[in-house]
């Protein structure tokens, strides 16, 4: 670690189990570090001491363990990666992912329009940009409250109008 020269803008992360649940809020955090130092455990994790000594942020992702840090740094490199200017075409594709405003995304439509039978909503054909994004969003929300009943309680909370 003493090899690494910090910069001014920077912050080190430490991945752990123990750590905070890696979300996109902290993903969005993240991204404006112009360096991120990773330390990265392996089997038995890290000396205590150097959450002592060095007071890294600890974040993890998920409830399970790995043999090392390696792959969720990979994890995080990718997340934080997406929310810097430059990496998708449009910077404001992040912005409707899952997670991004608390919901799971709506589902994906591609061609042909009809597939064996399974056709694209008339809604997303139509042009009608106001009716498309209500439509989204209620499909975000149908979703987030099947999939991730967690998710839509706390979004329900945050959003008592719905």
């Amino acid at each position: 670690y003493t090899a690494i020269k910090k910069q001014e803008n920077s912050t080190t992360i430490m991945l752990s189990p123990q750590g905070e649940p890696l979300t996109d809020k902290i993903v969005n955090e993240l991204a404006e570090y112009e360096q991120i130092i990773m330390l990265c455990g392996h089997y038995e994790g890290f000396d205590e001491r150097i959450r002592e000594i060095i007071k890294p942020r600890e974040i993890s992702i998920g409830d399970f363990v790995l043999t090392g840090g390696e792959l969720p740094a990979l994890c995080l490199i990718d997340s934080v990666s997406r929310k810097i200017e430059g990496t998708l075409g449009r910077i404001e594709s992040a912005d409707e992912d899952s997670f991004s405003n608390g919901l799971i995304e709506y589902p994906q439509y591609t061609r042909p329009r009809d597939f064996r039978g399974y056709k694209v909503p008339e809604v997303l054909l139509n042009g009608n940009h106001k009716d498309i994004k209500e439509y989204r969003y209620q499909q975000s929300l149908e979703r987030t409250k099947i999939k991730r009943p967690d998710l839509y309680e706390q979004y329900k909370k945050d959003h008592p109008e719905i």
